[in-house]
């Protein structure tokens, strides 16, 4: 999938002092940051996410807990698994995603390359497959 990639996020400390994990722009991240959330306090075994971006494109870490995230491009599926704070998935749009919560107390943490705009999500599976049969993303710079 040319849309992702999993990164091993930079980290400095020791078992003594802790540690400190970090990604930059030009970097890590190739994009703007327009916006930081964090979803919590969700239940073992829920799924959230189910849903694409026409062009919204962000980075995902789980600083606590385990989340599987499954993506699917149209045409193929991969899944990751944020199980350590110093691992982040970079997702572009027009991938679908769907997160699922593996251990209770788990934090998605995003970095999003704009605002929240309603009209950039595509809620719909179909709607999407359809976007991506008609090439809606085929012209776009992948990550």
């Amino acid at each position: 999938m040319t849309n992702t990639a999993i990164l091993s996020l930079s980290t400095h400390g020791n078992p003594t002092t802790g540690y400190l994990s970090f990604f930059e722009l030009h970097k890590e991240i190739p994009f703007h940051i327009k916006r930081i959330y964090y979803t919590y306090n969700v239940p073992v075994n829920t799924k959230r996410g189910m849903h694409a971006h026409k062009k919204l494109k962000q980075i995902l870490w789980c600083p606590y807990g385990i989340i599987e995230v499954f993506l699917n491009d149209g045409t193929k599926t991969e899944t990751y698994l944020l199980d350590v704070p110093e691992k982040a998935l970079l997702i572009g749009n027009g991938i679908w995603h769907d997160m699922h919560w593996k251990k209770e107390g788990s934090v998605l943490c995003v970095a999003a390359s704009d605002y929240y705009y309603e009209e950039d999500y595509i809620r719909d599976y179909n709607e999407f497959l359809r976007n991506v049969q008609d090439g809606y993303w085929k012209n776009e710079n992948k990550l």
